[in-house]
């Protein structure tokens, strides 16, 4: 790893800015999950016990560069607070006179949060200046935001490369388990990919099929390749004109030794709402007027056949429409199997995106995969072969 840890800093009587990700659900008022925020309990900590003063920097929703009072960071002080044992500090701006007379202020023990880094327009653009200013405020800059390292932003790359910079706890970790997953992972490695549309995961398969010995594909997407080699699939989610994509990406893959693995029976329904009636049928033989919502029985078998010859399992997407009963069943079954061989020492797993991690939520498997990313779009973007800015930053 290119890149320094807290373990490389000298943080005793500093200010370390802290570039955290707590853009966190909220509803009247209240944080409704605290997951992301548990998730820098590290990294603060840390930087606590080495004498240190740490400072967050986060964003919070779109204001796009305006002041908007209903996206202040205020609103997750009770949640911070009680993540970290103790009070919680609160600017009114991250720059400027309130950001400087606060961080002055701070006596050791101290953790402090600036307001909401997207109230200044100069943060998406990555504007030098407001970096500048962002910078003045601290002596180190910490990035524990691997969410947002896809993103050029002031706070979350110009700022790197004017401070000593290196990766938090919560950021460390993430790039550990990617690393280990697919820059140099155990083999036999394969790929769950799994989601609507091809069209917006074609970087990402075609990563993958020169990465990984299998990739298994599911959800709209499986209809796609389904129907890119003559089969009909009815009224199924499908992108028709991506067929010749798909069939460049299966191509792809045969020449690089890598196996696709697609459904070999489908469940089918007529309509799309919980408890549908529905039917398992082959793959090829889904009825005219009706839809593919899941993967069948068959299908779960060959995958759970497949994860248990590999020693690393990546996963981003469901393999059916997971969100309602029945069509959660392939979803369910596949993570219950990868948990298992994960728990037995057989399997190194790890998984990211929103959908991928309610999924493996409401299977009751997430706690017992090896790593699991909080990230979306940053998750993504790694495992398409995509440089990180923020990251990138770091190894400057």
């Amino acid at each position: 790893m290119a890149w320094k840890t807290l373990d490389d800093m000298e943080l005793a009587g500093k200010v370390a800015l802290v570039r955290v990700d707590i853009n966190v659900p909220v509803e009247d008022g209240r944080v409704t999950d605290a997951t992301r925020i548990e998730r820098i309990v590290p990294t603060v900590k840390d930087i606590l016990a080495k004498g240190g003063k740490p400072v967050l920097l986060a964003h919070f929703g779109r204001p796009k560069g305006e002041v908007v009072p209903e996206m202040s960071l205020k609103v997750t002080l009770p949640a911070l607070e009680a993540a970290f044992g103790r009070g919680v500090i609160f600017a009114e701006d991250c720059i400027g006179l309130p950001a400087k007379q606060a961080v002055a202020a701070l006596s050791e023990g101290d953790i402090l949060l600036l307001e909401n880094t997207r109230f200044h327009a100069g943060e998406e653009k990555n504007d030098p200046a407001l970096a500048a200013a962002l910078a003045a405020l601290g002596d180190v800059y910490v990035n524990d935001a691997f969410s947002a390292a896809h993103r050029a932003h002031a706070s979350t790359e110009g700022i790197a490369r004017l401070l000593p910079s290196c990766a938090g706890r919560n950021m460390e970790a993430e790039l550990k388990a990617l690393e280990s997953a697919l820059a140099t992972p155990e083999r036999p490695v394969v790929a769950v990919v799994g989601g609507a549309k091809v069209s917006t995961k074609l970087d990402l398969l075609g990563n993958l099929v020169a990465k990984v010995d299998y990739l298994v594909i599911g959800g709209g997407m499986a209809n796609t390749f389904l129907a890119a080699q003559g089969i009909n699939v009815g009224k199924s989610l499908c992108e028709h004109d991506m067929a010749g994509t798909a069939r460049d990406i299966l191509d792809k893959a045969k020449a690089a030794g890598c196996e696709i693995v697609l459904p070999v029976d489908v469940v089918c329904a007529r309509e799309f709402r919980a408890g549908a009636e529905n039917v398992t049928v082959a793959a090829d033989a889904c009825p005219a007027d009706a839809m593919i919502l899941d993967a069948g029985p068959e299908t779960v078998k060959r995958i759970e056949e497949v994860f248990g010859k590999c020693k690393t399992l990546i996963w981003n997407g469901p393999l059916g429409a997971f969100e309602i009963d029945p069509f959660d069943a392939a979803t369910n079954a596949a993570a219950k199997k990868a948990a298992e061989l994960t728990k037995s020492g057989a399997l190194v797993s790890v998984a990211g995106g929103g959908d991928t991690v309610a999924a493996l939520n409401g299977a009751g498997a997430s706690e017992a995969f090896s790593y699991i990313s909080t990230a979306g779009g940053a998750f993504l973007e790694w495992m398409e072969g995509k440089t990180l800015p923020g990251v990138a930053a770091l190894e400057s």
